[in-house]
């Protein structure tokens, strides 16, 4: 069994796979031995680990990584991928993107697929039919758009999104929730069209922690994948496995 470990900046996600098929994850706020002591205790058959890591990893934690999974990859801009990445600067690129991507590539082999992330930012990456991951955009997450307001201006009340958009606001609070959702539907919606537009047969696959929000407001075909992170880090364990 493959044990998936994501550590980000605010929480920390743990996935359990067996083969290809996640059977079990959870979200926590901080990992420490104890949590790992107990989750070894429960899934004794856990032999693979994945750590990725948004910063610094206390050696204590990686220590004991090694005592339950004998067979220990800790992921890096230098890790080997089960695709070509054509990223001009490929030690600077966020590892949840790239993991997205061989999530994409895993599921949908040899197929033009862009991925939407919509969390903390709003990424978009895009790997073709060639298995070539060309690259993407990063723009602001729809909760950095409301703070922004709420920060860079004097009168602006801090908003959040209650799921109730219409075309115009006739308020401050529905003027703003209205132009930061929408304006990111528009974005993602102008990103599908012209991708579409360049390549043929697009897959769009959408994930990260506001997927759910935005997956019925989209009028182009997508298709959610909450666990894309995740399935691509098994993907990147395996294939390194294989390799080495």
């Amino acid at each position: 069994m493959n044990l998936i470990i994501d550590i980000g900046n605010s929480t920390t996600k743990l996935s359990i796979f067996k083969h290809e098929k996640e059977v079990f994850s959870e979200r926590i706020s901080h990992l420490s031995l104890q949590i790992l002591t107990a989750l070894a205790d429960k899934w004794q058959a856990i032999d693979k680990c994945i750590l990725a890591a948004s910063g610094q990893v206390n050696p204590a934690i990686v220590s004991e990584l090694k005592n339950i999974a004998p067979q220990l990859l800790l992921f890096s801009s230098s890790t080997p991928l089960p695709f070509k990445n054509k990223y001009a600067t490929p030690e600077t690129l966020g590892l949840d993107r790239l993991a997205a991507i061989a999530g994409a590539n895993a599921l949908y082999k040899k197929e033009n697929v862009l991925v939407i992330d919509a969390g903390t930012a709003i990424t978009f990456d895009f790997i073709n039919k060639k298995e070539e991951y060309l690259g993407g955009n990063i723009s602001p997450g729809m909760d950095i758009r409301f703070k922004a307001l709420n920060h860079y201006t004097e009168k602006l009340p801090l908003v959040k999104a209650s799921g109730s958009i219409t075309a115009i606001g006739d308020s401050t609070f529905s003027a703003i929730e209205n132009g930061v959702v929408n304006g990111i539907i528009f974005e993602m919606e102008g990103m599908i069209e012209t991708m579409r537009r360049n390549y043929t047969n697009l897959t769009v696959l959408l994930t990260g922690g506001d997927a759910h929000f935005f997956d019925n407001k989209l009028k182009k075909t997508i298709f959610v994948v909450q666990n894309l992170v995740s399935i691509g880090l098994n993907t990147i364990l395996n294939y390194n496995v294989k390799i080495n």
